[in-house]
């Protein structure tokens, strides 16, 4: 079946392009949706890409937009393939639907998943532009070429694209073997730095982000959940509430039901004409709740549960080798446990929805990355069809996969039906810190029994931590298949034995994925353990990294269940430790690893992780004064990630990478006493500001002809152990758990 197909406007893109289009599906829509429809009004070349008579192409972007540029890079590629002038691009962001295949914009996997689909849907268009040309001067296809939004032929004749729409249209969708792609030598985007298509709203003020959303005749919610998870509402008395100027009246949310998925925690709803008076308001409601029984929750003590579990054999989740029997020959071995707690997304614009239930429909604007995914929970909230949600996707003030559930898309979506007109539901920063599907805490043991030059002959490594499966299944305690490939179970090192093992935990809060999930605790364990070792054999940290990831070489990573790489074939991805060594020894040299000697109080640390299919090494340099103050003058990033499409992005997500990382090393915590989250704002879960942020961050992007991958992602998680590694080098004190200001520095 070819790659690119016609599809129906009529049952799939009626009310977004205009009548008598022609759209072409590219194949990762599902074939029912499939079906000719071809006239000669308006050009329509794919799902994602129209042309106008007047010439205006129309990129249709499925993916969320929260700071990535993917609303951008991914209609680069299109316009790219398809010869298009960017100027006269226009892009419309598409609405929650399955047509568009998946939209859920988390795990760094946009372009990776859609480059060649987006690629091979332009080149048709081009191709078949070039073919209109030709028909239209009867002279041969191979003597037109599209060149700039035109069609010229080799005698200098031309024609612009809004031309030559209604005659492509006529035109029959090449085979893929027809296409031609360009060379890198021919990109006039891929690879180049691009202004994100939002830049002039955002820095003007009129970009619609979720806080924006405004519906006529719509009222506004805030919320009172209880404070410990689970916990159910006994009674409550509104009367001082409803006393406060601009408050209309209170509703109830009822909990949600195990397991609780995205669903909404339940609570009481103050009703105001503003969000100011229904949050004053709900500050005057008396509520009773019985706690449930997650009330006896408390975070030390479970981190020292976690640590317990860790120290004793666990299911083994990959064996490479015989640890066992390497460690019962005796010799020198080395252990430690590490731990990382409990962790907030606290993006920036906390979660927020409008949502408008009528006539057994409801139409919802949120910022959230998986618009599907409000379907599917307003839909259940509600109890309609899925396909009786419409969500409208407004800009993202950040994501951090906080906003890919959808919660708070449901609660507006219940007062609604319950009040019969729009409600907006705002969180406010408490509510977002205090009642957030947070990133996992860990508690992680590793030993290795070393050799002569210090270089492991074993290696066991330990990870317990409550799972997110424990969101879709309320009784899972061990980790999923995709929490273990995520810098687990794929040790890069040259060891003969190695193993790597998962104990069970009980989750007592929501468990949600957070930008780069487990990678950050494992790597934070991985790759400290890594630098006490080289420190141990009095080794340099980038030698003796290199030394014990050996030659480069791909490795075959064989475990039952199978190897989860982010769904892609080892074949196609592999685990490539040569590209893992090039980015170490980039950033050792642009960071001047060789010239810059620990001495008092100022060190490098380095750390290299491969996540998100992406390779990344991380030098950094701390500063600690004499009152124990730290600050990083500089930091350094390699990056190979493949085919890179927007370089300027990439530098600004590795940029925002060290700061979002260093937020994680130096300060973050979230912590429980009897059941219920103790930090509330940004006073006590305190984010890097620019005294704490790195005050250089410098990217090295590696040229590379390989797949795109991941790039959001995959700055975040050697920047915790590089920064770690590097306090100890300047001060001799080893840091095995995290947040780094609960250790005194000096």
């Amino acid at each position: 079946m070819n790659s690119i197909q016609k599809v129906s406007r009529r049952s799939f893109f009626e009310g977004i392009f205009s009548t008598g289009a022609l759209i072409l599906g590219a194949q990762v829509l599902p074939e029912s949706l499939l079906a000719g429809d071809v006239d000669n009004a308006t050009w329509h070349p794919s799902v994602y890409l129209g042309i106008n008579p007047d010439g205006t192409v129309i990129a249709l972007t499925h993916r969320s937009e929260m700071g990535t540029g993917i609303r951008t890079a991914l209609p680069m590629v299109l316009a790219d393939e398809l010869e298009a002038d960017w100027k006269h691009v226009r892009i419309e962001q598409g609405i929650g639907d399955k047509k568009y295949g998946d939209q859920n914009t988390d795990g760094s996997c946009s372009i990776r998943d859609f480059y060649t689909a987006f690629r091979e849907a332009g080149a048709s268009a081009r191709l078949m532009l070039e073919r209109a040309a030709a028909a239209k001067w009867n002279v041969p296809a191979a003597e037109c070429k599209a060149q700039l939004h035109q069609v010229v032929h080799k005698s200098g004749k031309k024609l612009g694209y809004g031309e030559l729409a209604a005659l492509a249209a006529k035109q029959a969708v090449p085979q893929k073997a027809e296409l031609k792609l360009k060379t890198p030598a021919e990109f006039r985007y891929i690879g180049k730095d691009v202004a994100i298509t939002d830049m002039d709203a955002i820095l003007t003020g009129k970009a619609v982000f979720g806080m924006d959303a405004r519906v006529p005749g719509m009222v506004f919610a805030s919320v009172q959940r209880s404070p410990v998870y689970g916990g159910t509402l006994v009674s409550f008395d509104d009367t001082e509430a409803k006393k406060v100027k601009g408050v209309s009246g209170t509703a109830t949310i009822e909990r949600f039901k195990a397991p609780h998925n995205f669903q909404a925690l339940g609570g009481v709803a103050v009703i105001a004409d503003s969000t100011w008076a229904a949050m004053q308001g709900r500050k005057k409601l008396q509520v009773k709740w019985d706690s449930g029984t997650h009330a006896g929750f408390d975070s030390a003590a479970y981190k020292d549960e976690l640590l317990a579990t860790a120290r004793q054999p666990q299911k083994v989740m990959r064996a490479v080798g015989n640890v066992d029997a390497e460690f019962a020959k005796g010799g020198k071995t080395l252990d430690a446990s590490y731990y990382v707690p409990l962790l907030s997304h606290a993006p920036m614009e906390p979660p927020v929805a409008v949502a408008d239930f009528k006539n057994g429909k409801v139409t919802v604007w949120t910022c959230t990355q998986n618009p599907q995914a409000v379907q599917d929970t307003v839909a259940g909230a509600v109890g309609i069809k899925p396909e009786d949600v419409t969500c409208n996707v407004t800009l993202l003030g950040g994501g951090f996969g906080r906003k890919s559930k959808p919660d708070y898309a449901a609660e507006a979506a219940i007062l609604s039906k319950q009040l019969g007109k729009p409600v907006k539901v705002v969180w406010s920063r408490e509510d977002d810190i205090q009642h957030d599907f947070y990133h996992s805490t860990g508690g992680m043991y590793l030993k290795a029994a070393v050799g002569a030059n210090g270089k492991p002959t074993a290696w066991l490594q330990r990870s317990v931590f409550p799972s997110i499966g424990s969101t879709f299944d309320d009784t899972a305690q061990y980790a999923m298949d995709l929490e273990m490939g995520l810098g687990w179970i794929d040790l890069p090192f040259d060891i003969a034995n190695h193993q790597a093992e998962n104990g069970p935990a009980k989750h007592h809060v929501r468990i949600g994925w957070m930008r780069s999930v487990a990678n950050i605790y494992h790597a934070f364990a991985i790759h400290s353990f890594v630098d006490e070792l080289a420190a141990a054999a009095g080794r340099d940290r980038v030698e003796y990294l290199l030394d014990l990831i050996g030659p480069g070489r791909k490795i075959d990573i064989k475990t039952t269940p199978p190897y989860w790489n982010h769904n892609q074939p080892q074949e196609k991805y592999p685990v490539d430790t040569a590209r893992l060594r090039r980015v170490i020894e980039v950033a050792a040299e642009k960071s001047g690893w060789a010239n810059k000697k620990p001495s008092k109080n100022r060190a490098l640390g380095i750390a290299a992780h491969r996540s998100f299919l992406t390779y990344v090494a991380t030098v950094v340099e701390i500063e600690i004064d004499d009152q124990g103050r730290l600050t990083i003058p500089e930091m350094h990033f390699a990056v190979d990630a493949g085919q890179i499409i927007h370089p300027e992005r990439a530098r600004a997500q590795m940029e925002g990478s060290g700061v979002f990382g260093t937020s994680i090393a130096m300060m973050g915590e979230i912590t429980a006493k009897n059941g219920a989250i103790e930090q509330s704002n940004f006073n006590n879960y305190p984010v890097a500001r620019m005294p704490e942020a790195p005050r250089q961050v410098h990217v090295h992007l590696i040229p590379s002809n390989e797949l795109p991958a991941g790039i959001g992602e995959p700055g975040v998680p050697p920047v915790a152990p590089a920064i770690t590694n590097a306090i100890f080098a300047a001060t001799g004190k080893r840091i095995r758990e995290l947040p780094v200001r609960k250790t005194k520095l000096v």
